[in-house]
């Protein structure tokens, strides 16, 4: 959906919420949020200077620091900014930073890749192409798939553990990659000297003040507080490692969803291949028909951001229709979600792309099925709406 901010100024609408969004993850990359120290990063005194000028052409009290534009981004939805922005670009409650744990959003994250010169979408990009390119260049497709699987399962690690994993032979064309994907858990998520990784998303938690935990995974915390799994000392296995956030709300949360429906259709007696061609797209779905489609989860917290950022699937492997499906915990947060991420498509995209639900995408398959059996379908229905 073409834009109307005006002529996209930098101290307006769009271009300013990317900016500040940029800031905020420059400063989160130097140190805790909270507790950060001079010289600030470029983009984050830009950030200020921008949204301060944008506050006073509006009749309105700007932020006086960089610490009072982060208290802004911690307790103000961005709703309440003085700036324009598209209809349902942004929701009521979006911050870009969260108020419990203080730590930059996936709103945030999404706002800084939807950019063309985006910084956090060149390094997760690129890391993942250069995995690609490396299986590619080895003939080893599998590779790759152990590459992706490893991403979404374990993002977290001991030293010692990835050491192991680089040696298995799966890992040969990935020498050295690890390292720079694993990097050393941020030593404020520590609790007596122990992290405490998530009971669902495996992920670590964040403790917070109330001796509680937070968990960054959207689903995780729609499903309740978060659950205590396994903890790590601080020093075990040579200290522990735990997978960049970018890699973390780009491949391992949309990854856990892929995973969960490629068993839902498993359970349906299909045979989903996932990331085929060194992911084209996320499944290949070949019916009993012949049909074959192509599917795409996608795990964004802004719809319309999602709209925005989507692109046609490759073509190679061949496919008969292509699918973006939403998971079950975005749609269920928001009613409306899949039909904003419709509106935001462009005109390619929505020709060549449906965008449905992950429970319209199952009925949908179960269609598909019912009209591939000589007599109607009465097989068991899988739990794989709330998958």
């Amino acid at each position: 959906m073409p834009t109307t901010d005006s002529a996209l100024a930098p101290h307006q609408g769009l271009t300013l919420l990317r900016t500040v969004a940029t800031a905020v993850l420059d400063l989160d990359a130097l140190s805790e949020l909270g507790a950060f120290t001079l010289p600030y990063p470029p983009e984050a005194q830009r950030a200020l200077d921008r949204t301060a000028l944008a506050c006073l052409l509006r009749g309105a009290d700007p932020p006086l620091s960089v610490s009072d534009l982060l208290v802004w981004c911690r307790r103000r939805p961005v709703t309440e900014w003085p700036l324009d922005l598209p209809e349902d670009l942004a929701g009521s409650e979006d911050r870009l930073i969260d108020e419990d744990a203080c730590v930059p959003t996936d709103l945030c994250y999404e706002w800084a890749v939807d950019r063309p010169d985006s910084a956090t979408e060149q390094i997760d990009r690129a890391l993942i192409g250069l995995a690609m390119d490396r299986c590619r260049l080895a003939n080893a497709p599998a590779s790759y798939v152990a590459f992706r699987r490893l991403l979404v399962e374990h993002p977290v690690l001991t030293r010692d553990k990835a050491g192991e994993i680089a040696l298995e032979p799966v890992f040969t064309p990935l020498d050295g990659l690890l390292e720079r994907i694993y990097l050393p858990a941020p030593v404020g998520w520590a609790r007596g000297g122990r992290f405490t990784s998530c009971r669902r998303c495996r992920t670590l938690l964040a403790p917070m003040r109330d001796d509680g935990w937070w968990c960054e995974n959207a689903r995780c915390r729609y499903r309740g507080d978060a659950l205590a799994g396994p903890a790590y000392d601080e020093a075990e296995g040579g200290g522990v490692l735990l997978l960049t956030r970018p890699l973390r709300l780009f491949v391992t949360a949309p990854g856990v969803a892929e995973l969960r429906l490629e068993r839902a259709l498993s359970r349906l007696g299909l045979a989903p291949e996932l990331w085929p061609n060194y992911d084209a797209y996320d499944l290949r779905v070949t019916l009993p028909d012949g049909r074959v489609w192509a599917v795409d989860v996608k795990d964004w917290a802004n719809p319309a951001l999602l709209g925005r950022n989507a692109t046609p699937l490759p073509i190679d492997p061949p496919y008969d229709q292509a699918f973006l499906v939403v998971p079950y915990h975005r749609t269920a947060l928001r009613n409306d979600y899949v039909a904003v991420v419709r509106r935001f498509l462009t005109t390619d995209v929505r020709t060549r792309t449906t965008v449905l639900s992950q429970r319209q995408f199952m009925v949908k398959v179960r269609a598909a099925l019912a009209d591939a059996q000589p007599r109607p379908f009465s097989g068991n229905r899988p739990e794989d709406g709330h998958a």
